[in-house]
């Protein structure tokens, strides 16, 4: 988990109790060391230094287009699906520096069927959990990114997506984000999946909110 930056922050269990009830907001439950540490593949190595969150740089979406174009290259008609998501695919929003992919493949259990192409194209597998949508994430070759890699139909991807498209929209709940993350990265975490545990009320208050929209994601 550590570094994940899954989107909501939230297990299996609380992701379907926001989907049974979307104006349930849904608790801060942090994970343990023993949950990160099982989903660590290779060292878990704890923070030295603050989260750091930078002012919106245009510069990040051309980083994501290069990386696509790698990724694609790696795995061909394998990507079902590739996006720019998390923070730094939001206009004007402040982010931690580290561009989130969204990969999406027929099955992301399936490691022999991707994991050897992406590692001859120099991506590292940093996170392995079988009980989080079979969720898998890599590290790049040189930029910072977090490759998540999601089987086709897993319903993570839909919340990553009107997340996204849903802070591009509307500029009060944008800020509102960005504050939180703000006051969140101010304080002492010993991991990134802490970090990212803590902003779970925050993210599923907005995700009810842009449900409630019945997914429209145009301005009233």
């Amino acid at each position: 988990m550590p570094g994940t930056e899954n989107t909501t922050g939230a297990s299996p269990d609380e992701a379907d109790k926001a989907e049974s009830n979307q104006a349930e907001v849904t608790a801060y439950v942090p994970s343990t060391e023993e949950q990160i540490r099982a989903a660590q593949v290779g060292e878990l190595v704890p923070l030295v230094a603050p989260i750091q969150i930078v002012d919106y740089d245009p510069e990040w979406p051309r980083l994501y287009k290069r990386e696509a174009e790698r990724v694609r290259s790696a795995l061909g008609d394998r990507v079902l699906l590739l996006e720019h998501v998390g923070s730094t695919s939001v206009p004007g929003l402040a982010a931690k520096p580290k561009i989130d992919m969204l990969l999406v493949v027929a099955n992301s259990a399936d490691e022999s069927a991707y994991v050897p192409a992406l590692e001859a194209a120099a991506y590292v597998l940093r996170i392995r959990e079988p009980d989080w949508y079979e969720h898998r994430m890599f590290k790049g070759p040189d930029t910072d990114i977090n490759l998540h890699v999601f089987s086709l139909g897993c319903q993570e991807i839909e919340r990553m997506l009107l997340f996204r498209d849903w802070l591009r929209s509307n500029e009060s709940d944008c800020r509102l984000y960005e504050r939180t993350k703000r006051e969140l990265a101010r304080k002492n975490w010993k991991y990134t999946q802490n970090y990212a545990d803590a902003k779970t009320a925050v993210v599923e208050e907005i995700l009810a909110r842009a449900r409630g929209h019945g997914g429209n994601i145009l301005p009233d």
